[in-house]
């Protein structure tokens, strides 16, 4: 069975702390709860001055950057996106995205269902 949806209709989850994850909000669109057994398809919105924790786990993930502009921080250097850029973080690779701009940022991301929490 196909599902659909808009992104409008899901709730965010707002995962700001004001100590590692500063102005974000997190949209599950598609994963397990939907039938997805395999990946889950995340939309986050990243508010001015927002920005992920620098982190690392051991799953990969792509992103795809729908509004704004990103700057992707790794180990050894960024990496500047923007609307309809996408990047490919390698399992295990240190990364953490910030918004660059002076709007929103938004961007998809997409994990293996390991890499998304149930709530």
């Amino acid at each position: 069975m196909i599902i659909t949806g808009s992104s409008a209709d899901v709730s965010p989850l707002d995962l700001h702390d004001g100590k590692t994850v500063f102005h974000v909000k997190k949209r599950v669109l598609i994963g397990p709860a939907h039938g997805a057994p395999h990946y889950v398809m995340r939309l986050f919105t990243l508010g001015t001055g927002g920005a992920t924790p620098y982190h690392s786990h051991p799953w990969e993930h792509e992103t795809f950057i729908v509004r704004g502009k990103c700057t992707i921080r790794s180990e050894d250097r960024e990496f500047a996106l923007a609307a309809g850029d996408f990047a490919y973080v390698p399992a295990g690779d240190p990364h953490q995205f910030i918004n660059a701009g002076d709007d929103n940022l938004e961007f998809i991301c997409v994990v293996p269902t390991e890499g998304e929490p149930t709530r």
